[in-house]
């Protein structure tokens, strides 16, 4: 797991409300700073650290927000800088200023000064502080309480548990899956509009039996591998907003913006102005960013006039720790290509197609990988958000790592339920030894501190051991479970 850092920004937050300097407060460019209001924590930690803060700059008072980082690098290292919740910021403060760089600058392009919080603390005091954390870091080091007592018990046993765990989690998956569908055919029956079902039908959505008959339509299929992308595609931090997008801009009102050479474009424009993440703004830094932002503007115009659902806000999403290759621009611009293969590719043909046929896993796997990998192109190839170029060009929307997690995540359990709804037994079967013998290329912090823990280092390749370690730390391990797991009722019995 992510260790803390040398001086945890929780520290530093306690010495910040406490006012626990040694000497009076200066900004890094000479400015006397006075602390009329700390301010108020933020509870969700979504945002910037305190807010409504009242400090003095020199001869001017400012009401505004406060963010507290480690190193001054983490304002941009954190998307402060391209993040509109920062624009009501007054003061940046730092432990670490290699630079002594005086300003930040917010998304709006403000200037905002910076303090050196190493000047004003108490030695002595960033000593215990760096000792209790040293502390809390060791006490920390096991992540497992059976990590000591674990490498008693039989390998075997280890192995067996972590494997039966990992069909479980696929097992939950595929329930999920199965009952989206049929809250998605009631839906469809009932003339019900996304993106909730009313408290009042869930009783009758539980009684109602389906048959395979109930699922015939075709867009039912399609609507929810677009939704179970999308959230696949929004990572932890975003995936619950990218799920709502999918819903509220469904598949029936993307199929209505009609297939030419600017649909692409159009369905961005639809995804970024309904999620709203289109800034408005009042200058243009550079020619390419403003034709394609008026050139959105300019389908939005039309395609707001068929448009009766939600309208999200920028607020919503999280920019906030994410790499830029994880910013929901980027992904919503690889989720619209994928859009594109389902309305218009015959994408779940193609991919019920190589299923069925393709004999030797290892092809099958790197031909749905490979279905799955978007390449880059056109603005969002050079732009990571839209008011600014990127450093360098985005090679990938969408790239082997993320393909893999939605395999895993989706395509398998979608498609065992996808072939199980039309008795397609053989097939279904297929999927989950797909399931079983499928390697992933990505790492997982959770499954190398697991494996370390247990001594089972050589299993974390295999997806099915990785989402068994995955399915025993989120509902055994974190939650104090020791005695309902077979390990720990050996290890504390």
């Amino acid at each position: 797991m992510e260790r803390s850092p040398k001086i945890l920004e929780k520290q530093l937050y306690d010495i910040w409300l406490k006012q626990e300097f040694c000497q009076p407060l200066t900004t890094v460019s000479g400015e006397e700073v006075v602390v009329l209001d700390t301010g108020i924590v933020t509870p969700d930690l979504s945002g910037p650290d305190f807010k409504n803060a009242r400090i003095r700059i020199g001869n001017l008072t400012y009401v505004g927000d406060i963010e507290i980082d480690t190193n001054y690098t983490d304002w941009k290292a954190h998307g402060h800088s391209i993040d509109n919740k920062y624009n009501k910021i007054v003061l940046h403060a730092c432990l670490h200023n290699k630079h002594e760089q005086p300003f930040v600058y917010t998304k709006e392009g403000r200037k905002v000064h910076t303090l050196d919080l190493t000047e004003h603390i108490d030695s002595n005091k960033l000593e215990n502080i760096e000792e209790e954390v040293h502390v809390v870091e060791q006490k920390h080091s096991q992540f497992l309480k059976c990590a000591e007592s674990v490498v008693e018990i039989d390998y075997k046993i280890k192995e067996k548990l972590l494997s039966e765990l990992g069909f479980k989690r696929l097992d939950k998956k595929c329930k999920r899956i199965y009952a989206r569908l049929k809250e998605l055919a009631y839906l469809k029956e009932m003339h019900v509009k996304e993106p909730v079902v009313g408290y009042e039908l869930t009783r009758e959505l539980d009684e109602r039996e389906f048959t395979h008959e109930d699922f015939q339509d075709r867009e039912l299929w399609e609507q929810l591998f677009y939704e179970m992308v999308f959230e696949a595609l929004g990572y932890s931090k975003n995936k619950n907003i990218m799920l709502h997008l999918a819903q509220s801009a469904d598949i029936s009102f993307l199929r209505k913006l009609g297939l030419d050479d600017e649909f692409t474009e159009r369905v961005e424009s639809a995804l970024y102005h309904i999620g709203g993440l289109v800034p408005e703004l009042d200058s243009y830094p550079g020619e390419e960013i403003e034709k394609y932002v008026r050139k959105i503007e300019e389908h939005w115009d039309n395609i707001r006039r068929i448009y009766d659902a939600e309208i999200y806000d920028e607020t919503q999403w999280h920019f906030f720790k994410l790499r830029p290759q994880n910013f929901p621009t980027i992904r919503i611009a690889g989720g619209t290509r994928i859009v594109k293969e389902i309305l218009y590719g015959n994408l779940i043909d193609v991919f019920v197609k190589k299923i069925t046929e393709i004999r030797n896993f290892n092809v099958l796997i790197n031909i749905l990988r490979s279905i799955l990998v978007v390449k880059s192109d056109g603005f969002w190839k050079h732009h990571y958000v839209f008011d600014k170029p990127a450093n360098g060009e985005i090679k990938y929307f969408v790239g082997v790592s993320r393909a893999d997690e939605i395999i895993i995540n989706v395509l398998l359990p979608y498609f065992t339920i996808y072939f199980d709804v039309f008795g397609e037994e053989a097939l279904a079967k297929k999927v989950f030894k797909l399931y079983a013998f499928f390697q992933q290329k990505s790492e997982n912090k959770i499954v190398h501190e697991v494996a370390e823990n247990l001594g089972v280092g050589n299993l974390t390749k295999k997806t099915l051991y990785q989402q068994g370690m995955i399915e025993l730390f989120r509902n055994f391990c974190s939650k104090g479970r020791c005695m309902d797991c077979e390990i720990g009722k050996m290890v504390f019995d």
